[in-house]
This record gives C-alpha cells, sequence and structure tokens, in this order.
C-alpha cells in the first residue's frame, strides 16, 4: 500500500495527518508484531464485502486473545470517517490493532489497552497487460508458522516469500509444504482442471482470503465445480489454469511457474468468466 504523505489517519480515537501519528515505542506490534490486520477494498465510495473482512478481523483478535475495541457499526463509523478525511472513489482501507502499550514481557499484559489505527491508501490494481496475457510465478518452501488463518502482523515469512518472487522479477511465490499446495506470499491460489475449480483446504495452513468465499459464490453461479482438498505439487503443474486472488489482485491468471508454462500459457475460459464476474459485483 502506497500512502500518500498528506493522507489522513486514525490513531487511537483521532483523526490526524500521517505525518503526525506516533506510537511509543513499547507498543506489543513494535516490539512483538503481537496484533492484527485487516485490508478492506473500495469501489465507488462504497467498502467492498466489509461484513466478511469485520468477521475475519474479529476472529483474528479471538484467536490472539485481544478484545475488539469496536462491534462492527462501530468499525464501520470509523471506516466512513476515515473515507471522509481521504476521499477517493476507490481505495483501501488498512485496519490495525495491536494488544498495546506495556512492559516489554511475553506473556498478555494485564491491563494493556488495544492499539487501534487505520490508514486510507489509493487503490492501486494489477495493470491491464497482467489480466490480459498473466503473471509469472515461482515457487518455494512453506516455512512459515502453522497458525496462518489468523491475520497476524508479524508476517516475516510472508515478508522473505514476497522478496523471492521479487528476486525472481515475477508476481508471486507459491508456497508449497509437505508437497502440499497452501498459498502464496499475498494471495490465495486456485487450480483449473478439465473446468472444475479445486483450492486448498480452509485450515491452519492458509489465511481464508475474503475473495475465498466470493470465488466459491461466483463459481455456484456459472455452476463451474469447486472443491475444497489437498493440492499435491504435480497437480499444480498439470493444471488447466492456475488463478491468484487477493484484496489487492481481485483476481489474475498465472501462465508461468518456475518457467514451465501452465496451461495453454495464456488465460483461460475459467479465468475470463470469474473475471468477468468479480468485476460485476465489486460495482453492484
Amino acid at each position: 500500500m502506497t500512502v500518500p504523505t498528506d493522507s489522513i489517519v486514525y490513531l487511537n480515537g483521532e483523526m490526524l495527518p500521517i505525518a503526525d501519528a506516533r506510537i511509543p515505542v513499547l507498543d506489543r506490534g513494535f516490539i512483538f508484531g503481537d496484533g492484527v490486520y485487516e485490508v478492506i477494498p473500495v469501489y465507488g465510495g462504497k467498502p467492498f464485502r466489509a461484513q466478511e473482512h469485520l468477521a475475519r478481523l474479529a476472529r483474528s483478535l479471538d484467536a490472539i486473545g485481544i478484545p475488539n475495541p469496536h462491534d462492527e457499526a462501530g468499525w464501520r463509523a470509523l471506516i466512513a470517517d476515515l473515507m471522509r478525511a481521504n476521499p477517493m472513489p476507490d481505495q483501501m482501507v488498512y485496519i490495525q490493532v495491536t494488544r498495546g502499550v506495556a512492559r516489554r514481557m511475553h506473556a498478555f499484559p494485564k491491563d494493556a489497552t488495544p492499539t487501534v489505527f487505520l490508514m486510507a491508501s489509493p487503490m492501486a490494481l494489477p495493470p491491464a497487460a497482467a489480466v490480459e496475457r498473466g503473471v509469472a510465478c515461482v515457487t518455494m518452501e512453506d516455512r512459515r508458522w502453522l497458525h496462518c488463518q489468523i491475520k497476524s502482523t508479524s508476517l516475516l515469512g510472508n515478508v522473505l516469500a514476497a522478496q523471492t518472487a521479487a528476486s525472481h522479477g515475477v508476481t508471486e511465490a507459491i508456497q508449497f509444504r509437505d508437497g502440499l499446495l497452501t498459498e502464496a506470499s499475498a494471495s490465495n491460489v486456485w487450480v483449473v482442471r478439465n473446468g472444475a475449480v479445486a483450492a486448498p483446504t480452509k485450515d491452519n495452513r492458509i489465511l481464508e482470503g475474503i475473495r475465498y468465499g466470493l470465488i466459491e459464490e461466483l463459481c455456484e453461479g456459472f455452476g463451474i465445480p469447486l472443491v475444497a482438498r489437498d493440492i499435491p505439487r504435480d497437480e499444480v503443474f498439470a493444471a488447466d489454469e492456475v488463478l491468484l486472488s487477493s484484496a489487492s489482485k481481485e483476481i489474475l491468471p498465472v501462465v508461468t511457474i518456475d518457467g514451465r508454462t501452465i496451461g495453454s500459457g495464456k488465460p483461460g475460459p475459467v479465468f475470463r468468466q470469474l473475471y468477468s464476474a468479480y468485476q460485476h459485483a465489486k460495482r453492484g
């Protein structure tokens, strides 16, 4: 997210210029990465699938024992205030909650107040060429912790995976754990074979992207079979199509992995259907 230097952010009850926002060095988000986050896309001034994003935020907070500072209505009001302060039709709203400021010790403090931070950035979608021609990826072993279902701010594993992709000059690093597909550094991964879609099981090995549920809905609407199951590495390379999905990438077709051509080497028909439906859904 590229945040404008003149943007207005929300920090612990106050709207202020981003240059004036300050967090104490003993905030546990800084010391330990002890916090969670969400990123909500906004199209035409309307948050997209906000209910699902806020529900995932609540699940992540509950999973690490941070009390949720707001109910859904409270979060929606904060998001609306932030959007008014940063008037952009299409933007990304970032929400972060840490356990707060406390003496440095690993166990949870008893009296810390959660730090709440929100910021907005212009929507930056993939270029048209990526959608029309597809993108390249590389593979790597998934070396992250085993609670990937929590949208934690402790993202070092994802940072290293993203750097692997950057070092190879490709869009994403697709990860495997014990020979099975998990996810990319910042995307869910989908495999298409004979007109059917397969996705890794929604468990602790992946972060269930909000687009996961949306793609399930779109596939159902088109009558495209979709199953969540273990996907071996060889099946990914043998796929007719491989897709990426995330809030910022929306849906992208993968045409090469590790230099090997996937399917026809061009975006396929299932991608075309899902991408078109996604564009309709986000503006609807």
